[in-house]
């Protein structure tokens, strides 16, 4: 007979091989990471009010079908599995912020279940993130459904090209939750920046010092970007240039003066 002990060790054996099965397969999501996971959003909440919109939305489509085509009785037809794969697909959607990126994973039968599913990965990096638009169309407005836009930064592209998705359960907080983590990450980037040594420079040997420093604490040469290192070489130059020219001058007038 198995003792305490031995079942407790079995049982986290079982749940370790479960786990590394669940990461090889591709199952691993990052929830199961807490420390990753910035902020996860919902959708339990808006599952029945998504169904109804997306529901109402297909009637509409289908009574304009019967009048123009006719076919709209066929797809009257098929609201009952429109409406479960509305089910399936808003319940297997997954959004959350994690330190680098935004992250959108969605899991949905395909027209006609019985040919498999269809999963969707997207991930937006927070840098090319401009702004997080929240939207509400009029027949969203009947059932308090809102549409999250993700824009991205840079050269401006087609709305139909960012991210959009519908049915978050609080879109505010997830819109706060992004731009507060990207306006942090900004200001530390800006803080880890190397200031600009400011006030009046003399040049030594060719290299730029500030005035009241010792020659042991100027600035390296390793140091001076490239452009500004040729600008430095070329002063140089002109320095050396203009000494000759003085001393050719002097040479000259002292010439003139003995004769």
């Amino acid at each position: 007979m198995e003792t305490r002990d031995e079942v407790v060790e079995i049982e986290s054996l079982e749940k370790g091989l479960l786990s590394s099965e669940g990461t090889e397969n591709g199952d691993y999501t990052a929830e199961e990471d807490d420390s990753t996971v910035i902020y996860a959003a919902s959708f339990d909440e808006m599952e029945e009010n998504f169904v109804k919109y997306q529901t109402a939305q297909w009637v509409l489509y289908s009574l304009v079908s019967i009048l123009a085509w006719g076919i709209g009785l066929l797809m009257l037809l098929y609201v009952p599995v429109r409406r479960f794969i509305l089910r399936k697909d808003i319940r297997s959607r997954k959004l959350y912020v994690t330190p680098d990126a935004i992250v959108y994973k969605v899991t949905r039968p395909v027209a006609f279940p019985c040919f498999g599913v269809l999963q969707k990965e997207k991930y937006v990096l927070l840098p090319s993130v401009a702004d997080i638009v929240i939207e509400q169309g009029y027949l969203q407005s009947f059932f308090g459904v809102y549409s999250v836009r993700i824009e991205n930064a840079g050269v401006r592209r087609p709305p139909s090209d960012d991210l959009q998705i519908q049915g978050i359960t609080n879109p505010s907080a997830f819109r706060k939750a992004v731009l507060t983590h990207l306006s942090s990450k900004r200001t530390e980037a800006s803080s880890t920046q190397v200031p600009v040594i400011e006030g009046p420079q003399t040049f030594i040997g060719g290299h730029p010092q500030v005035v009241g420093m010792s020659p042991s604490q100027s600035v390296k040469h390793d140091a001076i970007p490239p452009n500004e290192l040729g600008l430095l070489q070329k002063l140089e130059v002109g320095t050396s240039i203009k000494r000759v020219q003085n001393l050719i001058e002097q040479q000259y007038s002292q010439a003139e003066t003995s004769d």
